[in-house]
């Protein structure tokens, strides 16, 4: 009897990729890993994508489409950055290594392009040049990108940490500072000592670092005013 082929369909596609990403992450991704996983040839793949870049496209379109949704500011200029960053990062957070997607691809997609025009909107209202406003956005969700990045990839090298060494990080940063002198990592070792640097990834690092780049617009915009 022959064997029935596996109905697949682009939301299939999409499902299984994060799957995908969440347990393998992407660097080991590749369109045949994820055709082993849906039960069919890898070239049926192509299809429905041209190339695992434009899967990526589509994937970071979704995130973006999510992001929209998602995002609900009536507020000035101030509150609607404060509150699309934290929109972002609570989006990307849910979709594994969608960071990453989102700082590799292009606004070849509808969804891509409604993201940036509406982070766009936010500054639209303020006194700042129109490449200036463009520089904020930037700043902005580079800051988000690369906060999440980070806390995601924290988590991993604990957890290789952990696998290889059998022992948690701490007590290899504990073993290191006690071979260093006071001048190379006193103050590095108070700080670690105390936990401060437990506030790394927090939703108060998170703020704080939001208020910085906030005030420093805000600032910006008094100068020129001046």
């Amino acid at each position: 009897m022959k064997k029935q082929q596996p109905q697949i369909s682009e939301d299939k596609i999409l499902e299984a990729s994060w799957e995908l990403l969440g347990e393998e992450g992407i660097e080991k991704f590749s369109l045949r890993r994820l055709a082993t996983r849906l039960g069919i040839q890898a070239p049926s793949l192509y299809w429905y994508f041209k190339s695992k870049q434009n899967l990526y496209q589509r994937l970071a379109n979704h995130v973006s489409k999510v992001i929209l949704e998602e995002f609900h500011s009536d507020g000035d200029w101030k509150e609607q950055l404060m509150v699309l960053a934290v929109t972002i990062r609570s989006v990307l957070s849910r979709y594994p290594c969608s960071t990453q997607l989102m700082m590799m691809t292009l606004p070849h997609e509808p969804d891509i392009i409604r993201f940036t025009n509406r982070m766009l909107l936010c500054v639209e209202s303020t006194t700042l040049e129109q490449e200036q406003k463009i520089q904020v956005v930037t700043t902005l969700v580079n800051y988000v990108y690369y906060f999440v990045l980070d806390d995601y990839q924290h988590e991993r090298n604990v957890s290789a940490i952990m696998k290889d060494q059998d022992m948690e990080p701490g007590e290899e940063v504990n073993r290191l500072l006690d071979s260093m002198s006071e001048t190379d990592a006193g103050l590095f070792r108070r700080m670690f000592t105390n936990g401060l640097f437990g506030l790394m990834g927090t939703d108060s690092s998170f703020e704080f670092g939001l208020k910085l780049i906030l005030s420093g617009i805000e600032q910006v915009m008094k100068d020129q005013d001046n």
